[in-house]
């Protein structure tokens, strides 16, 4: 990473060839990803799966990934492991051969879990390069990684349409293609890396003194998780079940409902690409405050609209209340200046955990009591984002 020196001033410069190669390798492994959840109507028919059966798969998943995201975290924050990216794009892929080709139910969550562990190991790191190149535009590079991942999830359930759809599930191998591509642009990414720790080797270590009380900052993360797990477990609600709702009580066809996921994907993607440089202007928490507040009224009124609302809203809610996510990221890293990831790997790992959980749930839910009564209930999730009023200021930050 450049820097200016002739005023005796060490000046980073924004990198943003590197942040964009993270992001689009974040939007390649997550259109890997998406993959999964866009697969779900054609999987519950090849293998006669039940609404529990399809919430486990998410499970299996998410968990996996949140379970060790953390741990990633915390080990590549005192040993860093630049080249452990490309690893990470390999075994995404093979969990995506090994659903193209799974015999039965235990080897769809084998290949879930592979997937899992491809997003443990690559959502931590790559957080941490981005961040690395902001040149202290934080807010800017986490929604420009950030935003790729949400790219991906957007494009998925398009790919999954037009191409797995209608020739099958051994079709997903083809996509293992764009592992090779990730894994390259990765591999360049991790060179960088290692040049960057090495023109950084003499620098003093960054400050980890903490800008509030110990017990404020546990009782403010502790906001931050409660937040990320509401939002996560209702959008996981829409990602994992909206296509069978709309089907169920629009009559839509499979197709059109894809169709609407991805709408809603895509406005969450904008909410994201948003988040974050408004978040450097204004501060971290006046985004979170418009976001989990702002989403409320629209959360509350999408089980009672008609086709055409119900597309509406679905946007709205999206794009409101993704643009939250860079922000808390971004907030929880100042309250715990030195922990990059950390925080990245425990707000990704919740991200996918609580979605997980959310989902297994709600597919309990839906078999005993229908789709339809999964939205009713968690149209009051959002109700919970009324805990943003007890986030602090940051002295200096937002």
């Amino acid at each position: 990473m450049a820097s200016i020196t002739g005023t005796g001033v060490n000046v980073e410069r924004t990198a943003f060839s590197v942040i964009l190669a993270a992001s689009f390798c974040h939007m390649l492994n997550d259109i890997m990803q998406s993959l999964l959840t866009s697969l779900y109507p054609l999987l519950k028919d090849n293998y006669a799966l039940d609404f529990v059966q399809i919430g486990l798969l998410t499970f299996a998943f998410q968990v996996t990934a949140s379970l060790l995201q953390p741990a990633v975290g915390v080990i590549t924050d005192r040993w860093p492991m630049p080249f452990s990216l490309p690893v990470a794009m390999v075994s995404t892929a093979t969990g995506l051969f090994t659903l193209a080709y799974a015999g039965s139910f235990p080897f769809l969550v084998l290949g879930a879990c592979l997937i899992g562990i491809g997003s443990a190991i690559f959502h931590p790191e790559a957080s941490r390069v981005a961040r690395l190149a902001s040149g202290g535009r934080h807010g800017l590079a986490q929604s420009f990684f950030q935003v790729g991942g949400n790219t991906g999830t957007a494009i998925g359930p398009l790919l999954a349409a037009f191409i797995v759809i209608p020739h099958g599930q051994r079709s997903l191998g083809w996509f293992t293609l764009i592992a090779l591509t990730g894994f390259a642009v990765l591999s360049w990414v991790s060179v960088w890396y290692v040049r960057h720790r090495r023109s950084a080797a003499g620098r003093k270590p960054a400050s980890r003194t903490l800008p509030l009380a110990r017990n404020r900052v546990i009782w403010t993360l502790a906001i931050l998780v409660v937040l990320t797990a509401t939002k996560n477990a209702y959008l996981a609600s829409l990602s994992s079940y909206f296509t069978f709702y709309a089907i169920e009580k629009f009559g839509v066809d499979v197709q059109s409902a894809q169709m609407m996921l991805f709408l809603f994907l895509g406005a969450s993607a904008a909410g994201v690409f948003l988040g974050g440089p408004i978040g450097d202007r204004y501060g971290a928490r006046a985004v979170i405050w418009f976001s989990i507040l702002g989403v409320i009224p629209f959360a509350l009124l999408l089980p009672y609209a008609n086709l055409f609302w119900t597309t509406v809203l679905v946007i709205v809610i999206g794009f409101i209340f993704s643009s939250a996510f860079s922000a808390i990221v971004v907030f929880a890293q100042e309250l715990v200046p030195g922990r990059v990831g950390l925080i990245a790997g425990m707000f990704f790992g919740f991200a996918f955990g609580f979605g997980g959980i959310g989902a297994a749930v709600l597919g309990v839910l839906a078999d005993r009591q229908g789709i339809e009564t999964v939205y009713a209930v968690v149209s009051f999730l959002p109700l919970l984002g009324l805990l943003t009023i007890f986030l602090p200021r940051i002295p200096d930050h937002a």
